[in-house]
């Protein structure tokens, strides 16, 4: 019999945990939720909004096994996350292993460390209600929501369809985008540059033009440089004013999920649910050499910007010591005022784990994030970087040019890490030689450039999780599932990065937000969020929130279910026919990705694989390159004739054109 039983998600945290625990521990995982809403109906009772709750198919031998262990241990211990859904599904435990909520039976802990795990398993509490009660509303809520409008998608648009409360909202803001680009009508403007140099040196620089008797002049067409052009033609360039001074540059603070999720996608071109993977096995554990298993990182699912003083003062020591004493600032970061606020910032656990040094521990994936949270935490706690500055005025006649230049004077925190951005706008700066007031400059050439406004770019995952928080759509634990589940359904596909909403998406975005606009929408779905939180703070019935929504929501699924008329479904054709009734099969999407099917269905049910290829040409055998993915939907590149036809070109990179192997002979 054990002393105690500690029960977690994850076999990976369980095993991270164990070495902290000496005595007569047990520590075991239930591999997530045990209990769930049925799929096979609603699971809601719609007049008292009780959930009807099922143990998860497949996991009978896993509970029964758990009952065992909790009836012969001393005392029981949850530790499942520390959030919203770690609580309910530490509930769920509770619930099934007859746990009484009054023995104190939760442990939370912000990092796997042995202080933090000994310290949580020596002040445990009750279990949170309110934090209960609020994943439960949201669960509630969106099972409500996704089970009452995907019927009607059913009826009136295809079978397989379905709608998400936060999901098609997210679906909303990326087709919205793209009527944005659609009807986005470019405007020309021109630049004009004047290339100059001092008397003395032969070295030119630039400044661009601003306008006339130092008013703004924005210029809109060939005809307005060309009456510019003719004015300055002789006139001299004189410097006018000089600017000298000084620009700080303050770091970015720790990670949270959404920044983290944010420049993993920018900085190393990871998917949004690749981040979250890698950061899970980074904070339940990695087997460091000599250490044994080590929670690498703090809990990942957070919006606050929050470290505590322990963290602060290993990063000041490993500052100092690596840097110097003039690198190092103290600095506290302002947490958002809609944050939850209930963990720290993402951070490292051990300071004196530097990525570079436990390198051969770390997966490849391992290692760039982890190396990116330990860089961008320690960065945040170092100086400002400096820069010199000079803004310099230059005349000719009554016309104004301007130029700036910057050099760094002291790097700071950029030594380590600088943030980026993807509307970051790049300034022009110039390498401006020593110059003096009423200093007369040669003029080498002057150029003229035209250009057009561009529309607003299409999302990407990384601007699309910044447009969601900045809007108050979601939390730090739904922002993943929310991409991963638009892209599966295939309401968006992702094209080089970007986000675009495929015709399906583009349907049942009209039909949900002309018939359903109380529901998606960006201010409802941020209302919800803010009953959420107040059901977490305990300031809101679960029920009630509820139960006020639901009477005026299934109204109108009955109204639209009654009047809406069907809506057809237009398929892009192939060049492929029927090879059953000859007509020209169409492209689908399933549940496994695009297929072809036969436009002469019911009477034609002819169907089979979409294969898509590229518009380069085999490297080895001239045929074509066809696109293929593996069981975790990575692309892959093969040739046709690969292997029926004797080539074995396959590569998991894009061939390039006039790419050629060269085969030689013996």
């Amino acid at each position: 019999m054990a002393d105690k039983l500690i029960i977690v998600e994850s076999p990976a945290k369980a095993n991270t945990i164990k070495k902290f625990l000496g005595g007569n521990t047990k520590v075991i995982a239930s591999m997530g939720h045990i209990r769930d809403l049925p799929k096979s109906k609603l699971g809601v009772d719609t007049k008292t909004f009780e959930p009807q709750y099922i143990n998860i198919r497949g996991k009978g031998d896993l509970i029964k096994n758990l009952k065992k262990e909790a009836k012969n241990a001393k005392k029981v211990y949850i530790a499942t996350d520390p959030d919203r859904e770690g609580e309910a599904i530490a509930w769920h435990l509770a619930n099934i292993l007859d746990v009484e909520n009054s023995k104190m039976c939760r442990v939370t802990f912000n990092e796997i460390t042995k202080d933090a795990v000994k310290k949580a398993i020596n002040n445990p509490r009750q279990i949170d209600m309110d934090l209960t009660d609020a994943q439960q509303a949201r669960r509630v809520l969106d099972r409500i929501v996704g089970y009452k409008i995907s019927p009607v998608l059913w009826k009136k648009v295809q079978k397989g369809l379905s709608a998400g409360r936060v999901q098609s909202v997210a679906v909303k803001l990326i087709v919205d985008r793209e009527e944005e680009i659609e009807k986005f009508v470019p405007e020309e403007y021109w630049n004009i540059y004047a290339s100059l140099r001092t008397e003395k040196s032969k070295k030119t620089f630039e400044a661009k033009f601003f306008g006339k008797n130092n008013k703004k002049i924005n210029i809109h067409s060939k005809k307005e440089v060309d009456s510019i052009l003719k004015d300055i033609e002789k006139e001299k360039f004189i410097v006018n004013e000089i600017k000298q001074g000084e620009k700080k540059r303050t770091p970015a603070p720790p990670f949270t999920t959404s920044t983290m999720q944010q420049e993993a996608s920018r900085k190393l071109n990871f998917a949004i649910r690749k981040t979250m993977q890698v950061a899970q096995t980074l904070y339940e554990g990695v087997k460091i050499e000599g250490k044994g298993t080590v929670g690498l990182i703090t809990y990942m699912r957070t919006d606050s910007t929050r470290i505590s003083e322990e963290a602060r003062a290993a990063a000041k020591k490993h500052i100092e010591a690596e840097y110097g004493k003039e690198y190092y600032e103290n600095r506290y970061y302002k947490t958002k005022a809609d944050s939850q606020d209930a963990h720290e910032a993402i951070r490292p656990t051990y300071i004196d784990l530097v990525p570079d040094d436990i390198k051969k521990n770390l997966t490849n994936d391992q290692y760039k994030l982890y190396k990116l949270i330990y860089n961008r935490f320690i960065a945040s706690q170092m100086a400002a970087a400096i820069y010199d500055t000079l803004a310099v005025k230059i005349d000719a006649g009554e016309y104004n040019f301007r130029a700036n230049g910057q050099t760094i004077k002291f790097k700071g925190f950029m030594t380590l890490y600088v943030e980026t951005e993807d509307d970051e706008k790049k300034e022009e700066f110039s390498n401006i030689p020593k110059l003096k007031e009423k200093q007369e400059l040669v003029k080498e050439k002057l150029d003229a450039k035209q250009s057009f406004t561009e529309p607003p770019p299409r999302y990407t995952e990384a601007s699309l999780v910044k447009a969601l928080e900045e809007k108050g759509i979601g939390r730090p634990s739904t922002y993943s599932p929310i991409i991963t589940t638009i892209l599966a359904r295939r309401y968006i596909e992702k094209i080089q990065k970007q986000l675009h909403p495929t015709e399906l998406g583009k349907i049942v975005n009209k039909l949900l937000t002309e018939n359903f606009k109380d529901v998606i929408n960006v201010k409802f779905t941020a209302q919800m969020e803010e009953e959420f939180d107040k059901i977490a703070e305990g300031k809101e019935q679960w029920k009630k929130v509820i139960s006020e929504f639901y009477g005026p929501f299934e109204k109108v699924v009955e109204k639209v279910d009654k009047e809406l008329e069907h809506v057809k479904l237009e398929y892009e054709v192939s060049d492929v026919p029927c090879e059953k009734c000859g007509r020209m099969m169409v492209i689908k999407y399933g549940k496994y990705g695009k297929f072809l099917a036969c436009p002469g269905y019911p009477e034609c049910q002819n169907a089979k694989p979409y294969i898509e290829t590229i518009d380069v040409p085999c490297p080895k055998c001239g045929g074509k390159v066809q696109i293929r993915k593996t069981k975790k939907r990575r692309n892959y590149y093969i040739c046709e004739n690969n292997p029926s036809n004797g080539c074995d070109y396959i590569s998991w990179t894009k061939p390039k054109k006039g790419e050629q192997t060269v085969k030689t002979t013996e």
